[in-house]
């Protein structure tokens, strides 16, 4: 194994937690790019923050380097037959199923839905005073996916299926550690603390299944454009249809991978904007035309500079040669995105916020890893990425934000989960245009 901190794990799992980045930098600079943690309850991880070493990673056969038992902690929440959760042969045929709806004439009729939800959700937005934008983003992102994805429109519909999802996500944001031990701890240690979650999961199951039942009995199925519509008509390559859990457990995927992402990606690029005048100038300058190349560039720069997820997790089922270091079987290879995507050599004065180094030069493939990267890649990136070029053109169209004049500090990093969140909300003021 790699050399790594001698702290205890107890240390280097509260350190990860709280202060991931300080963490792994401190490490990095002791180790250089490749090195090893020790957490609670998981195997060693092996931490790799250079290009060519993360390309080997995430390029690697799919029986040597498993990703879907690398998300086992997940399975509580997305099911077992989830596409994160999915290696080798079965994750490319489920794959294959789940890419479609995310591609093409599709994704305008989704920006109609989009638009629609951001206008709705500037009406609610106090104006003038300060509020945290991150909870604001929230609740537009949880509506496109009710709408877009799960195809629900209809208010009677709507707000119990909302309550739910929001209920559960929720309970899952502040208990995510207690919720992981299900999959890979002591079952007896949390079992009375999760009667409550297990309620919550069987409410959300029972919408999310009656809305599958829903679609199955529409007669105009072939017309609907939303995601599960299209996931009830593809076909596995024997020509069966999905099935019913099948079909719940990729919906939550969408959710849990979609929705609260999205939503901190967003709240992130907000608070960047508003300490950056003149970058947000130039975002509102092309909001009337729904976004532009300097858009787009804002929305780079801030996935590098605040990635929502800091790894992407490859379990070692075969040794795996790793620079000098031959990796063992059961070890975890985690590519660290939050040391990638500030690499002095690749991104220049890296802690800047500076969205015209994308203008400059694009994404690179292994040097910009907010949504993974090989044949894992988050199936809805270009979806997010369009729902994030649709919210900002949407909102500075409509109204004009600024920072939070009582409030000058520097917006810290709390984990939510998997994700790492604006620590007090991106506070800023909305005025209405």
């Amino acid at each position: 194994m790699p050399p790594g901190s001698r702290l205890p794990a107890a240390i280097q799992t509260a350190r990860w937690a709280v202060r991931p980045l300080p963490f792994l930098t401190e490490l990095r600079g002791r180790h250089g790019d490749v090195f090893s943690i020790r957490l609670f309850h998981e195997d060693p991880w092996v931490m790799v923050a250079d290009p060519e070493l993360v390309k080997r990673v995430l390029t690697a056969p799919a029986e040597v380097l498993h990703a879907g038992e690398g998300n086992r902690i997940l399975e509580p929440i997305l099911g077992p037959q989830s596409v994160l959760l999915l290696d080798g042969d079965r994750h490319l045929r489920q794959r294959r199923l789940l890419l479609p709806p995310f591609h093409g004439d599709r994704m305008e009729r989704y920006g109609e839905v989009m638009r629609k939800v951001v206008a709705d959700e500037l009406d609610r937005w106090p104006a003038g005073v300060a509020a945290p934008a991150w909870p604001r983003m929230q609740a537009i992102t949880l509506e496109v996916i009710l709408r877009a994805v799960f195809g629900v429109t209809d208010r009677e519909r709507l707000d119990p299926l909302r309550a739910a999802l929001r209920e559960m996500l929720d309970f899952l944001g502040d208990n995510a550690r207690m919720v992981a031990l299900m999959a890979v701890g002591p079952r007896r240690a949390v079992e009375s603390r999760l009667l409550g979650f297990r309620a919550l999961m069987a409410r959300a199951d029972e919408l999310v299944l009656a809305e599958v039942a829903r679609h199955r009995r529409h007669a105009g199925l072939a017309e609907r454009d939303d995601v599960l519509s299209l996931l009830l008509q593809a076909r596995h390559e024997d020509s069966s249809p999905m099935t019913d859990s099948e079909l719940r457990d990729e919906l939550m995927t969408l959710l849990v991978a979609g929705h609260e992402t999205t939503a901190t990606a967003l709240g992130w690029t907000l608070e960047r904007l508003v300490r950056h005048p003149q970058a947000l100038a130039r975002v509102a300058e092309e909001a009337p035309d729904e976004g532009g190349p300097y858009t787009d560039a804002t929305i780079q720069e801030s996935l590098r500079l605040r990635p929502v997820i800091p790894v992407v997790a490859r379990h070692v089922k075969e040794p795996f040669q790793l620079g000098e270091h031959l990796i063992p079987v059961g070890a975890t290879i985690t590519p660290s995105i939050l040391l990638l995507h500030r690499r002095e050599d690749v991104y220049p004065d890296p802690a800047a916020f500076r969205p015209e180094r994308f203008l400059e030069r694009p994404p690179g493939t292994y040097t910009w890893l907010p949504f993974g990267g090989g044949v894992r890649r988050c199936v809805g990136a270009s979806f997010a990425l369009f729902e994030m070029r649709v919210v900002l053109a949407t909102l500075l169209a409509r109204a004009a934000v600024s920072v939070d004049p009582r409030d000058s500090r520097r917006e810290g990093t709390r984990r939510r989960a998997i994700v790492l969140t604006p620590a007090r909300g991106a506070r800023l003021v909305l005025t209405p245009r």
